[in-house]
């Protein structure tokens, strides 16, 4: 039988807290560790994700996932956007330090220590969720594992060009409308400048070429989001990775929110249960 404990609140670097889920079978036994990172315009309890999480529960894992601290979601309400204005502070950096202080937790004083085996833990990221997983795996020795979903292969290449970024460094801000909820979600000047800052350690080609753990990218072939030619970059970086196309897959694997079915659409319970298998191996 899985349990889940929702919303448990940690304390974030950067004067946020990170929200964050587990789901486990309560057995004492020792279960590898899958950490989830959710991608831009994402959070935790986004569509189908709670049953990606019951599943690797369910197949003898303990699956955290969580809400980087400056998505957009507040404590009260930790679904869609009701924090724009942190939403536009966010950062690489942030997020990147947002799964270390939970990589920290899992693997220090941890309620549910008696659960987890903390010299198995398994990343997994979705589109630029990929990144920070890929970016956090090459240079924190504890992570054993690393899966991308749909992920993204250049952070750079995302930002403005030409006209539209002399209009966001004028102005100090772009907008960018979200579709589905159709809020002007703002980015900030230091967002850019942030990854300026630290652009060696963002670079995501950078990450992969050092990545020395097993590393599976899955990429769906009609990707209107990221495109096919993006996994295939993360793959030629790591010569050692696997790359699973999945034919006729979209960005999200057929999910989207809300998701009111108590199973995953086709493509994501594939990827699920492949990434399953790789995450045991």
């Amino acid at each position: 039988m899985i349990t889940s404990n929702k919303n448990i609140v940690l304390e974030g670097r950067h004067q946020r807290p990170i929200l964050t889920d587990v789901f486990y079978s309560p057995n004492h036994k020792k279960k590898p560790i899958v950490v989830f990172c959710h991608g831009y315009k994402g959070f935790k309890d986004w569509g189908a994700w709670d049953l990606v999480a019951e599943a690797f529960a369910n197949a003898g894992f303990f699956f955290v996932k969580f809400n980087f601290s400056y998505n957009g979601g507040t404590v009260e309400q930790p679904i869609d956007f009701p924090d724009l204005e942190a939403f536009g502070n966010n950062t690489y950096i942030k997020e990147l330090d947002d799964l270390e202080t939970v990589i920290d937790w899992v693997t220090s004083d941890f309620e549910y220590k008696d659960e987890v085996n903390t010299s198995k833990i398994t990343l997994i990221g979705h589109s630029r969720g990929g990144g920070i997983v890929t970016i956090k795996a090459s240079e924190d020795k504890r992570i054993s594992k690393l899966i991308s979903w749909a992920s993204v292969s250049d952070y750079k290449d995302r930002f403005p060009k030409g006209q539209a970024f002399e209009l966001w460094n004028k102005n100090g801000v772009y907008y960018i409308q979200n579709g589905r909820t159709k809020q002007q979600m703002p980015h900030y000047l230091e967002f850019y400048t942030s990854f300026v800052e630290n652009e060696e350690r963002l670079t995501i080609s950078k990450a992969a070429k050092n990545i020395k753990i097993p590393h599976l990218i899955v990429h769906g072939t009609q990707d209107p989001t990221v495109n096919l030619q993006e996994g295939k970059n993360i793959n030629s970086w790591n010569p050692n990775s696997e790359l699973l196309l999945v034919e006729s897959a979209d960005h999200v694997f057929g999910a989207k929110h809300p998701w009111g079915q108590d199973q995953m659409p086709d493509h994501l319970k594939e990827i699920t249960l492949k990434s399953i298998d790789f995450a045991i191996l």
